[in-house]
């Protein structure tokens, strides 16, 4: 699902505009940082999916929720939409059991850039924490868009 994510050209990209993207990380920051839902641990916006790996301290549905009602709403006043549903109603978590998977999870979030071909190194793009100093933990989320 990922390999056709990441090539997929057409269709709604929203995500790929600067002030879109920029809403969505900082939305991820706010979520961790001053509503302390969760520790944020790595994170890609990507033009029409999202990846964040988190240690959630509420319920996943509720952190969910609240990050994609907080971004559509503005992602759709910037787009200047009204009534249309931004995020897909699903997102793919999954438990990490261990360090080692943490770790490879986390490569795989921040080099997905690479491997769709938008940049040739993880700290080339801009909508990534690759090169940011995140805390590590334990959950992964993938948001459709």
């Amino acid at each position: 699902m990922d390999k056709l994510l990441d090539l997929e050209r057409d269709g709604a990209l929203y995500l790929r505009m600067p002030e879109i993207a920029s809403l969505t990380v900082d939305a991820f920051f706010h979520g961790a940082e001053k509503m302390q839902l969760y520790e944020l641990h790595a994170f890609v916006i990507m033009p029409n999916h999202v990846h964040i790996l988190i240690t959630p301290h509420v319920e996943l549905a509720k952190l969910t929720h609240s990050i994609k009602r907080f971004t559509a709403r503005e992602a759709n006043r910037i787009l200047g939409l009204t009534g249309k549903r931004f995020w897909e109603d699903e997102s793919n978590d999954r438990l990490v059991r261990d360090h080692s998977e943490f770790q490879r999870i986390q490569r795989y979030i921040e080099n997905n850039p690479v491997r769709a071909g938008l940049v040739a190194t993880p700290e080339e793009y801009r909508w990534s924490s690759a090169g940011r100093q995140l805390e590590i933990g334990a959950q992964v989320i993938k948001l459709p868009r």
